[in-house]
């Protein structure tokens, strides 16, 4: 049997060109973020989830803001498959919670203790939301550009007052038909 030893490198560029002391700043970002009494950190930015990082569990979950659709799940999905891909949760672990609606996963620990995995889920979570959020603006302009076409149409798609002519028998309700207009009564006698 011959052995091949393998070199691996990761992230090359950043390791080798910069150094970072202990407690230096690396990132940013900014949140609408509340912690609980038992120091879970809500995350409320979200359009259709509300998401949670529970320190004591090592988890994070991701709740129906309002209502559950098919958008909610959709939005669970796209955030656990995108944490999934960052290495920041198990993969194996990603599953419907306790409460209604609800997705978790298991939060994936630093191999030499380098990395806070409590910040960098919250910080991976925050990158998440603001890629999410053309998405979402797109849907409220498409949202509120329906709404107007309907209340406050243009004058090639409405016709005003008076523009139709009446006419004696119109539709499906003809004059006289007060039973069965289509001859159907007759069968549901008792």
């Amino acid at each position: 049997m011959h052995k091949v030893a393998i070199d691996i490198q990761i992230n090359p560029d950043s390791s080798q060109d910069k150094t970072t002391k202990p407690g230096e700043k690396q990132a940013s970002t900014s949140l609408n973020i509340r912690k609980s009494l038992d120091g879970n950190l809500m995350i409320f930015d979200h359009e259709e989830i509300d998401i949670v990082v529970m320190p004591s569990k090592n988890k994070i979950v991701a709740f129906a803001k309002d209502e559950l659709s098919d958008a909610t799940y959709a939005a669970q999905d796209r955030l656990f498959y995108n944490l999934s891909k960052k290495g920041i949760i198990q993969p194996e672990t990603v599953h419907a919670g306790s409460v209604y609606g609800s997705m978790e996963a298991t939060i994936s620990q630093s191999y030499d203790n380098s990395v806070d995995p409590i910040e960098m889920s919250v910080f991976l979570v925050g990158k998440f939301i603001k890629e999410e959020e053309p998405y979402f603006s797109l849907y409220r302009k498409q949202k509120e550009d329906n709404i107007k076409s309907l209340t406050d149409p243009d004058d090639e798609e409405s016709t005003d007052l008076g523009d139709v002519p009446h006419e004696e028998e119109k539709g499906s309700l003809r004059h006289g038909w007060l039973r069965g207009p289509y001859g159907m009564s007759s069968f549901y006698r008792t």
